[in-house]
């Protein structure tokens, strides 16, 4: 399938398959490309993923003898208190959980996307190389309290996690 512009379309100023002459979508699109609006999205993206996977941990944490035993107020173990108060303790360790890790995987996720576009506008190129340089950037910079071992360590790890993650999606599909 081809796309035909329309009569007189063959100019700078014709329409390529997809755009709209809407100018509320373009805005929308421009936002979206903008290193800002990635960053947001990244974001809340990234808290949405981790609030479901803290509400999955929390949950199993309660099927292992090897983990802290949660308590009420009164220092009283959830296994000897009734049904209706071990519901509502492990509900809101679950929410506590859940938020918890919602916000470190926005904050993760915000940073490395805004550090990572950031980069591409700087080098004006998209290639592994910017993923390498963001993780390194975003390791170092969650491990700032870490002192400069633990940073150093930090941007090894998150580079080499995004040099994994990187490669792996730029590889050619077999279609």
């Amino acid at each position: 399938m081809s796309f035909t512009p329309p009569a007189g379309g063959s100019g700078a100023g014709a329409m390529m398959p997809g755009q709209s002459q809407d100018p509320g979508v373009r805005a929308v699109h421009a936002a979206m490309e903008s290193c800002l609006g990635k960053s947001v999205m990244s974001g809340v993206m990234g808290f949405g993923m981790g609030g479901l996977f803290g509400m999955f941990m929390a949950s199993m944490s309660y099927d292992t003898p090897f983990g802290s035993p949660v308590t009420n107020a009164a220092g009283q173990t959830i296994s000897s208190m009734p049904l209706r108060q071990q519901l509502k303790v492990g509900f809101k360790d679950m929410g506590t959980r859940s938020y918890s890790m919602a916000k470190n995987f926005g904050k993760v996720g915000a940073l490395f996307s805004g550090i990572e576009c950031g980069i591409e506008g700087l080098r004006a190129k998209n290639d592994l190389a910017n993923g390498v340089a963001a993780g390194c950037l975003t390791g170092g910079i969650l491990a700032k309290n870490a002192g400069p071992t633990g940073m150093a360590g930090g941007c090894l790890a998150f580079a080499a996690f995004s040099a994994a993650i990187d490669a792996y999606m730029r590889q050619p599909r077999e279609d």
